[in-house]
């Protein structure tokens, strides 16, 4: 599903770039890039996970869904950003 969705902003945001400033691309590729950054973190915490058990298991996969939480409210406040740049041309 997570592959569905990232596959699907993708294929939206390259249909939206014909549309996009050069400044609007900028602002919401570093906010994207960010996301990644966090998704990647996320992703690497949920394999430590699954080297652990109980309690400690449980703690790693609660921090790794914090992140992808961050992550999304990452690219949220990104298209925002963006958004406020194009308001401004």
């Amino acid at each position: 599903m997570k592959t569905f969705v990232a596959v699907l902003g993708l294929a939206s945001l390259v249909a939206l770039s014909a549309c996009d400033s050069a400044k609007e691309n900028k602002v919401e590729n570093a906010y994207e890039n960010q996301a990644d950054a966090l998704d990647n973190q996320a992703d690497n915490m949920e394999a430590a996970a699954d080297n652990l058990s109980g309690n400690a298991e449980n703690a790693a996969e609660n921090a790794a869904d914090a992140l992808e939480n961050k992550a999304d409210a990452t690219r949220e406040a990104g298209e925002k950003a963006a958004d406020a740049v194009e308001k401004h041309k």
